[in-house]
């Protein structure tokens, strides 16, 4: 499965258990880390597990297992790395501190709608 259909997956696992300001950067031309980023924001803790979850089971599915998951537990910021992909789930405090959209700005931000 490629990146981009990864990317549409995890994109609606996230709108699904109401993620807000879903952001997806596309880093493949200046990162070896992955093609994609996909940034998203919980109300709280339990929200950001919900939608770490959500994310989890969508993708596992279609037979993409994570790969390494950080943050459960305090749920400030989860980061699941799907290899291609790497999903960022933040609550709204510790996104605006980490601000990765910014740290990432040579990165081209990508609309749902265009992959």
């Amino acid at each position: 499965m490629s990146a981009k259909e990864l990317v549409k997956i995890a994109y609606n696992a996230l709108d699904d258990k109401k993620g807000q300001d879903i952001c997806i950067i596309n880093i493949e031309e200046i990162s070896t880390v992955a093609d994609y980023f996909i940034i998203a924001s919980g109300d709280n803790r339990n929200q950001v597990q919900a939608i770490a979850d959500n994310v989890s089971d969508e993708l596992a599915k279609v037979g993409c297992e994570v790969k390494q998951t950080e943050g459960y537990h305090s749920a400030n910021w989860i980061l699941m790395d799907y290899g291609d992909i790497i999903v960022h789930i933040f609550n709204k405090e510790d996104r605006l501190f980490y601000d990765l959209e910014r740290i990432w700005r040579d990165g081209k931000i990508v609309e749902i709608d265009e992959l």
